[in-house]
């Protein structure tokens, strides 16, 4: 069980998201388990991760530039960064017009200079600001999809123009292109979009130096802190970083879950709090504990730490549930999670298409790799193996062989080597890989034949990763929920750092792929894999 003194080590330097903290060797009596095995409370959890897993990374330049930037000023930086996106639109709208005069020309009796347009630019501003209040592209919210934002500012934007047409109209209908609010409407769009490109990516940098993230203790890790646990994995862009969890169950409350530590009972909240900058709490508890909820709620209030609390039928996400009314009265009803019916339509029919172009495209570097394996060792150029598919169902998964033959056989004496987690087996420098095995592995191009499963309908493109049998069989229950949609050749773990996760990180993000899954979310992640592709983070 962690003690004070534990807790009080895990506190984050400055300009880091969190240190590393030493286990207590014993109790101090600080923070009390309740009565509980020996074995199960007698050893403190594991120290709380630092950004890169071993120490505290140090401030770039653009870190600590942000730091010194007064925490007030940010409310206001966005709709300044907009205001003068708009202008820069404006004037390129007017060169297009005027100077390379685009899709129509300009007749020399109606050209008209730039400050001519200067009281419209003035008063497009005003109204767009205003338009994109009430809309609701302000206040920014991290985490909200690019689509989105981008269809939210086009929606605002075209109301701001079509103001501004009407009021040029009233004045001299014959000295004012209209042309020229188009390209002002279609460049302030683009301009504002990419500029939440680049925010986006500016909090993710500045995240890994523990800026823009609410340090967040959960506590309740039933089936709706999972929930909020495997969301938290599977969106660090919402700016959540977990700093552990407390449960009352002897195993929950003292067992990590991939990165997330456990920090004992309930009852060690108020030691947490004072403990940890916790900046948030998001309290997971049963019905039941409605009182201890508002106890809860009481103290945290106290600590100056913000708590939200998730009603316990909320253990189903968003696209789980449907909202209907009924005279004014909310219903509430539960959705299949699994894709199904028309989804399962889209899906198979869109991992046929893009798996028969792809088999078509990559035929002839699937034929080199077919040689080089040939060439390089003795052995089948594919490596089939029996792996465990949707509900349940055992298929034959093909790679292309990256392993010197009888490597299967090998395990049991490199068992003590393993550098996974769970039930998985992986090695960073495996010894049974052959030369062209190294390279292949390396660009995860040992995966092509798969494509061939994905048109067999034993495999998806986007989907969890099949494991073999007698790893399904060490699940525990909640792992199972991973084997309700069908194994892909990439997913959300992969694109997420891979071998590099821990086996819990990897049901955690499996999981709320299955409970968000849509067309959408599978076009993202093929997208993203490309890029992971190549940086090769955790391929091995």
């Amino acid at each position: 069980m962690p003690t004070m003194e534990s807790l009080k080590a895990a506190q984050p330097a400055p300009g880091s998201p969190a240190a590393p903290a030493t286990p207590a060797a014993a109790a101090d009596g600080a923070l009390r388990a309740p009565a509980a095995p020996a074995a199960i409370y007698g050893a403190s959890p594991a120290p709380l991760p630092t950004t890169n897993g071993a120490t505290p990374i140090t401030d770039s330049f653009f870190a600590a530039l942000v730091r010194r930037v007064p925490a007030g000023w940010w409310k206001t930086l966005l709709p300044i960064s907009d205001a003068a996106l708009i202008v820069v639109a404006f004037a390129l709208a007017y060169y297009l017009r005027y100077h390379l005069q685009w899709f129509r020309t300009v007749d020399p009796a109606f050209q008209v200079s730039i400050l001519t347009y200067a009281p419209f630019a003035v008063m497009l501003v005003v109204v767009l600001l205003i338009t994109f209040r009430l809309s609701g592209v302000y206040p920014y919210r991290p985490g909200r999809a690019i689509v989105e934002e981008g269809y939210q500012i086009a929606t605002a934007t075209t109301m701001g123009v079509v103001v501004l047409i009407a009021t040029s109209l009233a004045f001299n209908p014959l000295s004012y292109s209209r042309l020229i609010y188009l390209y002002t409407a279609v460049l302030v769009t683009l301009l504002l979009s990419l500029n939440r490109v680049l925010i986006a990516a500016a909090r993710a940098n500045l995240r890994k130096f523990g800026i823009g993230v609410k340090r967040t203790l959960l506590i309740g890790v039933g089936d709706v802190g999972r929930m909020v646990m495997r969301t938290l994995a599977a969106r660090p862009d919402l700016g959540y970083q977990l700093i552990g969890f407390l449960d009352d169950n002897p195993t929950k409350g003292s067992t990590n879950v991939g990165p997330f530590r456990a920090l004992g009972p309930v009852e060690n909240h108020v030691q947490v709090l004072a403990a940890q900058q916790v900046d948030n709490v998001i309290i997971c508890l049963p019905w039941q504990s409605h009182r201890t909820v508002q106890r809860l709620l009481q103290e945290c209030d106290k600590a100056g730490a913000h708590a939200q609390v998730v009603p316990d039928f909320f253990q189903m996400t968003r696209d789980q549930m449907q909202v209907e009314e009924l005279n004014g009265i909310p219903l509430i009803s539960k959705r299949a999670v699994v894709i199904t019916g028309w989804n399962y339509v889209v899906k198979r029919t869109t991992d046929l298409l893009l798996a028969g172009v792809g088999t078509l495209l990559l035929s002839p570097v699937m034929a080199l790799i077919a040689l080089a394996i040939k060439l390089d060792s003795h052995g089948p150029v594919i490596y089939s193996q029996e792996r465990v598919g949707r509900n349940g169902k055992l298929f034959r998964c093909h790679k292309f062989r990256s392993m010197v033959q009888g490597a299967d056989q090998m395990v049991q004496g490199l068992a003590a080597a393993n550098e996974a987690t769970g039930p998985l087996f992986k090695l960073r420098d495996d010894p049974r890989r052959t030369r062209v095995g190294r390279l292949i592995r390396r660009w995860s191009l040992d995966e092509l034949p798969q494509l061939w499963n994905v048109l067999a309908g034993d495999m998806s493109l986007v989907g969890p990763r099949p494991n073999l049998p007698h790893e399904v069989a060490q699940y525990q229950e909640w792992h199972r929920k991973r084997l309700l949609v069908s194994p892909g050749i990439t997913g959300l773990w992969q694109v997420s750092g891979r071998s590099d996760l821990t086996f819990d990180e990897m049901v955690l993000l499996d999981v709320y792929y299955v409970e968000n899954w849509n067309l959408a979310f599978d076009l993202s992640i093929m997208l993203r894999s490309l890029p992971a592709v190549f940086r090769a983070r955790g391929a091995y």
